[in-house]
């Protein structure tokens, strides 16, 4: 017996009720299936349809069984703070919508930070042996959790953890081990190979545990960020990024064709990435000017550079030169920008408090650096911003050119202490 008439479906606001794709991806499931009645007999559909439609059920009702489980059994995170304990802690908030192939970084363009923190206190474990606590980074279902106050169990966490789909590729590759520094972890190359689609919720989270069990009596709660979208990078591949981060690839910026003539010329010379492009603007815009070729123009000249420094700058690390004699010592920031000047081994100090003679004095010193820029010496942030600071650096400001006013150093250092 042959159908007369195709199965009629509901999709609902979400395409199937279900938390589908949405109304173009129901309107093409739905015709697709009618096509499909068409040819198809009852005992036909029902054998073809019976093992999906049971796979289906299955794995809602184990979702819906496991989260009023978990909901009715675990007590909140509230309730246990009288007792302390240890948790990590996304501090930054990642993007509500992250492509496949491109590197993890927080939404507002930083690296990623993972802290150890004292549940009770809300203060980071800066010292001990657990302020080195090695993690791992894993992918979680979005699903996992309802708020940041409630407490799972390490199996309910693990149970969470999202394996990739079948013959693919590990869902999230890169450095996924990270070694706290001073209770503080920053993310580094970690990507999404496949999207979220395949979800139920359509999103991911990223997870955070310790790489092992501290001892049978602490337990340290596993970190959860929030939840995101993560979609195949498609028209992302050829995109521009306003602004452009300091690690991106130099074709990023405006005027610069992926494998175009700029873009080579720039890679032949070393510069390969953003932050490169800015450091060599800022030492010799002339010699950048003679790189990208003679005949350009001063108006694609112009949408380059305005372009590139709308870049908002990394301050977590510094560069220190010293002139021949060790007497003054200058201070640049990560795109070779001075930022400080220090006389004779005292504090660093910010270029507009200096006298003209003075001035005059320390430009002669930073042309001279620009020629040595392969005796810089790096600086961690938290050399010059100190331990307390860890977790708070410098504003970050939107570089505007060689002619910027120098940014006020609030956090003095002396040369012993580099």
């Amino acid at each position: 017996m042959v159908l007369k008439r195709p199965f009629q479906f509901d999709g609902g606001e979400d395409g199937f009720g279900m938390g589908g794709p949405g109304a173009q991806e129901s309107k093409r499931f739905r015709n697709a299936v009618r096509d499909v009645m068409g040819r198809l007999s009852v005992n036909d559909f029902v054998s073809k349809m019976e093992p999906l439609l049971r796979t289906v059920v299955r794995d809602e009702v184990e979702r819906t069984v496991l989260r009023v489980l978990q909901s009715s059994s675990r007590p909140s995170f509230n309730q246990n703070k009288t007792s302390g304990g240890l948790m990590l802690h996304f501090v930054n908030k990642l993007p509500s919508t992250i492509f496949t192939g491109g590197r993890l970084e927080a939404e507002d363009g930083y690296p990623i930070r993972v802290v150890l923190m004292d549940a009770s206190t809300r203060t980071v474990v800066s010292s001990g042996p657990l302020a080195s606590l090695k993690i791992e980074i894993v992918p979680l279902d979005a699903d996992f959790g309802f708020d940041d106050q409630e407490h799972w169990s390490r199996g309910e966490f693990a149970a969470n953890v999202i394996r990739e789909r079948e013959g693919r590729r590990p869902l999230v590759t890169g450095e996924l081990t990270v070694t706290l520094r001073d209770g503080v972890g920053q993310l580094g190359d970690i990507v999404f190979t496949d999207n979220s689609s395949w979800q139920r919720s359509r999103k991911f989270r990223l997870g955070a545990r310790p790489v092992q069990k501290v001892s049978d009596e602490m337990r340290i709660r596993e970190g959860r960020s929030q939840a995101f979208v993560v979609k195949d990078h498609r028209g992302e591949l050829y995109k521009k990024h306003h602004p452009p981060h300091l690690h991106d690839e130099i074709w990023r910026l405006e005027r610069i064709a992926k494998d175009g003539a700029f873009h080579k010329r720039l890679a032949f010379h070393g510069v390969v990435s953003v932050q490169e492009f800015l450091q060599l603007y800022m030492t010799d815009p002339a010699k950048l000017r003679t790189v990208l070729g003679c005949g350009i123009s001063n108006r694609i000249w112009d949408t380059i550079i305005e372009h590139a420094t709308t870049c908002v700058l990394d301050n977590s690390k510094f560069y220190s030169y010293f002139d021949a004699g060790q007497s003054i010592g200058l201070l640049f920031d990560s795109i070779y920008k001075v930022v400080g000047v220090m006389f004779d081994g005292q504090s660093y100090e910010s270029l507009h408090n200096l006298s003209p003679p003075q001035k005059a004095f320390v430009e002669n010193i930073k042309r001279q650096a620009y020629k040595n820029v392969n005796n810089f010496i790096q600086v961690d942030a938290s050399a010059i911003l100190g331990p307390s600071r860890s977790l708070t650096p410098l504003q970050a400001e939107p570089f505007n050119g060689p002619n910027l006013a120098l940014q006020q150093l609030e956090f003095p250092v002396t040369r012993q202490g580099i």
